[in-house]
């Protein structure tokens, strides 16, 4: 894995689309919607990525989005931070993944429900991990398994990713953000970048996808979420002049972005519902496209 900035292209949809399908279906099976450009963004991040067993991930900006069950899946245990609460996760998150709180207040314990059947009540039972880790250190806890399972482990945390306080330096195999970070300013971004390199092991990756700016920096008022330009993200990240750059294509690629049918005609229920997100009413209108960096943690 090397460094890189790449405007992503939408012909990630076939040659990722294994991946792409397997993303459409876990998603459905937990009830989410991708953003509109959400499937270029998690094709580019785990096309970078080759989860494995006991991996350590931080997936920054997480919410209840779908990369940190997929990873999950793929036997990696999580730390999902997002500055939103997720104290009261729903059930069905918890019913299908081993959840724990990192803090006692991160995650509160499932209240069982009288319409479920008895035997439902005692599945909620048995898979609330809501309890934090009591007299142990986090690392610790994240190696107490409750059970023989390949599957992995997600701690929530809820805390501002300027200052993740509870996680000890150089102690996480990788960092994933996925179209989260633009929604800090400017002025802040960079404090971000390096609180989240700041825990990353030495030679691990940041993977990150923001928006992309062709000549400068500006604020898309209805997705919240700045746009950067090359300069600004090389200089954020602390990107070398080497490393490998696509902005060139930048008119192309946008072009490429605004005719593919498959996100015109898949974009999610929730769009046509609002103005204040992305594609504002459910009207097909990119403004900006996403952008991916590979940022490797240097040896201190």
């Amino acid at each position: 894995m090397k460094e890189q900035i790449e405007i992503l292209p939408v012909s990630l949809l076939k040659q990722e689309r294994p991946r792409v399908d397997d993303l459409r279906r876990l998603a459905g099976s937990l009830h989410l919607e991708f953003g509109w450009h959400y499937l270029l963004d998690l094709a580019w991040i785990l096309r970078q990525l080759q989860p494995r067993q006991g991996m350590l991930v931080v997936d920054a900006g997480a919410g209840v989005g779908v990369i940190q069950w997929y990873l999950v899946e793929q036997g990696a245990d999580v730390i999902s931070v997002d500055r939103e609460s997720r104290a009261n996760l729903p059930a069905h998150f918890r019913l299908r993944y081993r959840v724990r709180g990192l803090r006692p207040e991160d995650l509160q314990r499932l209240q069982p429900v009288q319409s479920f059947s008895p035997g439902s009540r005692e599945a909620i039972k048995r898979s609330v991990l809501g309890n934090a880790i009591s007299g142990r250190s986090w690392v610790a806890g994240r190696l107490a398994r409750t059970f023989d399972s390949q599957q992995g482990e997600i701690s929530i945390y809820n805390q501002d990713l300027r200052s993740l306080t509870d996680i000890p330096d150089c102690s996480v195999d990788v960092v994933v953000a996925v179209s989260a970070l633009e929604h800090n300013a400017p002025e802040q971004l960079g404090r971000v970048v390096a609180e989240l390199l700041r825990v990353l092991k030495p030679g691990g990756p940041l993977l990150a996808t923001l928006g992309a700016a062709r000549d400068a920096d500006w604020f898309h008022e209805p997705s919240q979420g700045w746009c950067y330009a090359e300069a600004s993200l090389r200089r954020v990240f602390g990107l070398s002049p080497e490393a490998p750059s696509n902005f060139a294509r930048f008119d192309e690629l946008f072009e490429q972005l605004r005719n593919c049918r498959e996100l015109r005609e898949n974009l999610a229920k929730f769009y046509f519902r609002s103005g204040d997100n992305g594609m504002p009413w459910g009207k097909w209108d990119p403004c900006y496209q996403p952008v991916g960096i590979c940022k490797i943690k240097q040896d201190a």
